[in-house]
């Protein structure tokens, strides 16, 4: 193996590790808390965390035994199964995005009805829909014999190795992605703009009204005055960074995958073996990100977290006085002697 190859099979690795315990952990936020259980964004982030773990106990290991190996790591009948999960995964964990993407849109710009909009039924038949859609294009696929290993990613994936099939494949692949990566990207810019710019309202009637403030309260410390400035500032950049985190996030890890791929059924150009198992990480990494950036750095799981830490290192607690008081009332008869 090449340097090169070293260094992409570690960085799978280490995505395949970070993907399982970060998606791991939501799950268990998730089992504790019955809060979370009850807000119906709950189930689409459920939804998400389970193909990210999917993910990665069943494509990310052949695609890191495919880079050690330089060949199809296991039989065909392995490979199409894990070739459709892939497919399966990529899209539906797409479209769970967009779902959520939907869920902030009509929490922000309809507060007032927005029980009544998003119900779990509601929430329900949105991810009827997302497996529907999902599961449409692998079983298409693997009825034409499009799945299998693919050298240039090194995993199970979407491909073609009759000639005869190449226009139909191009025309497939074009739309399958028109349908996941472009329809889901399209949903996240729109309803994140539009949650962007009711936020931006928001804090303009907030700003005013501070300032208004400010400007009566003559006597008010000068640090004072600077904290509230500050404030107004972070106020401004906070929706902007959450916003270009979920849009950027989801253009860095499947953009470059979702280019190459298109690229690739041109056979004018030429890609870079090593660029395209690179590209394929980067959609892998999508994995690692989503529980971050729905999940763990929000205050609610943040909240639930320190309880189950401070629930196991109460009961630790209790346990090891309850070993230590035992250990004393043995000791006490031998002193006695």
């Amino acid at each position: 193996m090449s340097i090169w190859e070293l260094l992409l099979a570690f960085v799978v690795v280490v995505l395949m590790l970070v993907a399982l315990l970060a998606n791991v952990l939501v799950l268990l936020c998730f089992l504790y808390s019955a809060d979370i259980r009850k807000q119906v964004p709950g189930l689409f982030i459920l939804n998400l965390t389970f193909c990210n773990l999917l993910m990665a106990v069943s494509s990310m290991p052949l695609t890191l035994a495919g880079i050690i190996y330089k060949s199809q790591p296991a039989g065909d009948q392995v490979c199409h199964v894990v070739g459709f999960l892939e497919t399966f995964l990529t899209t539906n964990s797409m479209l769970s995005m967009a779902a959520l993407s939907i869920d902030r849109w009509i929490a922000v710009v309809f507060p007032l009805s927005y029980h009544s909009k998003m119900r779990y039924r509601d929430a329900a038949l949105i991810l009827s829909y997302t497996w529907l859609h999902s599961a449409s294009f692998p079983i298409v696929a693997a009825s034409l014999s499009w799945v299998g290993f693919h050298h240039l990613y090194a995993s199970c994936t979407l491909c073609n190795k009759r000639p005869e099939d190449r226009t139909q494949f191009v025309i497939f692949t074009g739309v399958f992605h028109a349908l996941s990566f472009l329809l889901s990207l399209v949903v996240l810019c729109f309803t994140y703009l539009k949650v962007l710019k009711v936020a931006r309202f928001h804090c303009k009637r907030i700003d005013v009204i501070t300032m208004q403030t400010l400007v009566l309260l003559v006597d008010i410390h000068p640090s004072v005055r600077e904290r509230c400035l500050e404030e107004q500032r972070r106020r401004r950049q906070r929706a902007t960074k959450k916003i270009s985190t979920f849009i950027g996030t989801f253009i860095l890890c499947f953009a470059p995958y979702v280019i190459t791929r298109l690229v690739e059924l041109s056979s004018v150009v030429h890609i870079n073996a090593h660029w395209g198992i690179i590209s394929k990480c980067l959609a892998y990494s999508k994995a690692v990100s989503d529980p971050f950036v729905y999940s763990l750095l929000r205050h609610q799981y943040k909240k639930t977290w320190k309880d189950i830490i401070n629930k196991i290192l109460k009961r630790s607690s209790i346990n090891s006085s309850a070993l230590a008081g035992e250990s004393h009332n043995r000791n006490l008869p031998q002193l006695n002697e």
